[in-house]
């Protein structure tokens, strides 16, 4: 007969305990600050899923995989993406605190699936943050350029970027990219009211100009430019969903900050479902203008909507949308650095990292070490490797978060159907399950060169777990990280000390 467990232990042994939703759920107070109402939180899911996917994927994927069939690609990456947001959405719900993907694999699967969900978004959204900033720089060297103002060569990319008639070697730096990591990580650090207010601001921009393309768009649009819908096969369609899928995600990041909402039970799932279906809206209408008012082949992947305007002579609107496009893709910056931090915060409150880490600020509540670290690292990428290699440090992991909350959110729905759920995903098991095999199908397309960073990452994330996480966890010492501020001090409810006290 097994010995009792105390109040604050879950079910589960060893590297598969399992953190209890009830202690979860009645955890006090952090020592973040509940400041974000459902505006703030669909704002800044909006903020995440709006960003290149329509300033200059949309273009790419249109002229080279779908033809006007890019907007079928979008709904189909829309329906696959939902299916995992109304698992997310029912987990927001119900276990309103940090961390996402990572407190709900913890609370469901296990210890060890937690650990590695979390250790994976750590380096997938740093390295997010980084492919948006380097993506940012590059559309402000144009900017530049079209003001016939060029920076030392030393401070213009990262080694081995160097264009045709500049010397291998010149660049030496994406110093933009870097400043721009830095000044997000400030903005996070100031207080997630003030931060919060800069999101929002940049996000009606976004959404305006969004809206501004699309109605001053439809007025130039040609049917002739629809014929042969599916110039690329049917498959093109399902190829181009591929691709775009990693355009239609962003409420995830979101997501990690529910001890920072007002009333995470209520708001978290709205935003979630909210955020998503109006990016869909907008990227569907955006796609339907930007291939009715230009022949798919003549599309440019690289300014869109900036060509489009110039073939119709409305070349100053393709100017406004260059600069809008740089102002509004921050946005994405803001989203997946919150959310790294965020996890990052998590993870050290329950013991998996050091608790210095956790460390709020006293004044402004908000994990202040983490977010410098998090927000150099990713400086540090975007400074000195290429876009591509940059980018294939993304995806995988957020696949694989996807997949764990889509099979833990109906595990849980058959193990503990009475929890009180604030939101129910529809069609269970189904539509889970829709959100799995998506997710695992996408996943094939990744590259060799992905899977073996990712495998390296894993043994690293492994190594660290088994010298470190396990013994260090505040499940190992009989007591729950999750009710304590997270500061690092003994003293508060599960080994922490309160940073309200």
């Amino acid at each position: 007969m097994s010995a009792p467990r105390g109040p604050n232990l879950g079910s589960g042994t060893g590297i598969f305990r399992r953190k209890p939703i009830e202690t979860i759920e009645q955890a006090g107070e952090s020592g973040l600050q509940r400041t974000l109402g459902l505006r703030q939180l669909t704002a800044i899911g909006v903020g995440g899923i709006i960003g290149a996917g329509i300033f200059s994927l949309a273009g790419a994927v249109a002229n080279k995989t779908a033809g006007p069939a890019v907007l079928i690609s979008f709904l189909i990456a829309g329906i696959a993406s939902a299916a995992a947001a109304f698992s997310y959405a029912e987990f927001a719900g119900l276990i309103p605190r940090a961390g996402s993907a990572y407190t709900y694999g913890y609370a469901v699967l296990g210890e060890i699936v937690g650990w590695f969900i979390g250790w994976d978004l750590l380096l997938e959204y740093t390295a997010i943050v980084s492919v948006v900033a380097i993506g940012i720089s590059g559309y402000f060297n144009d900017l530049l350029g079209f003001l016939h103002v060029s920076l030392p060569s030393w401070m213009s990319g990262a080694p081995g970027t160097e264009p045709a008639g500049v010397e291998p070697g010149s660049y030496k730096i994406n110093l933009f990219a870097v400043l721009l990591c830095l000044l997000i990580a400030f903005i996070l650090n100031q207080g997630m009211k003030n931060a919060a207010r800069f999101e929002t601001m940049l996000v009606y921009l976004k959404v305006g100009l969004v809206l501004l393309v699309i109605v001053v768009g439809a007025f130039h649009i040609q049917s002739g430019n629809y014929t042969n819908f599916f110039p690329f096969g049917i498959s093109g369609a399902f190829t181009g969903a591929a691709t775009v899928f990693f355009a239609v995600f962003g409420y995830d990041a979101m997501s990690t900050a529910a001890e920072e909402s007002q009333d995470s039970q209520k708001h978290m799932p709205k935003a979630i479902i909210y955020s998503l279906a109006i990016s869909m809206v907008l990227y569907v209408l955006a796609c339907l203008v930007l291939t009715g008012m230009v022949k798919y082949t003549d599309i440019n992947p690289e300014a869109a909507f900036s060509s489009a305007f110039a073939k119709v002579g409305l070349g100053w609107l393709g100017a406004i949308i260059a600069v809008g496009a740089i102002i509004g893709i921050l946005t994405v910056l803001f989203t997946f650095l919150l959310g790294a931090t965020r996890v990052g915060y998590s993870m050290s409150r329950d013991g998996l990292l050091p608790k210095w880490f956790a460390k709020t600020h006293p004044v402004r509540k908000v994990p202040s070490r983490i977010t410098w670290i998090l927000g150099a690292a990713s400086a540090l990428i975007a400074g000195v490797l290429p876009i591509g290699e940059a980018a294939e440090l993304t995806n995988i992991g957020i696949l694989l978060a996807f997949v764990v909350v889509c099979i833990a959110v109906i595990v849980l729905r058959y193990k503990r159907p009475e929890l009180p759920r604030t939101f129910r995903t529809p069609g269970m098991p189904v539509v889970p399950i829709i959100g799995v095999v998506f997710s695992i199908w996408l996943i094939t397309f990744l590259k060799p060169e992905t899977w073996l960073r990712f495998a390296i990452w894993f043994a690293i994330g492994m190594v660290i777990y088994f010298a470190y996480s396990k013994r260090h966890s505040a499940m190992e010492r009989g007591t729950d990280g999750d009710l304590g501020s997270g500061d690092g001090e003994p003293g508060g409810p599960g080994g922490v000390k309160s940073t309200s006290d």
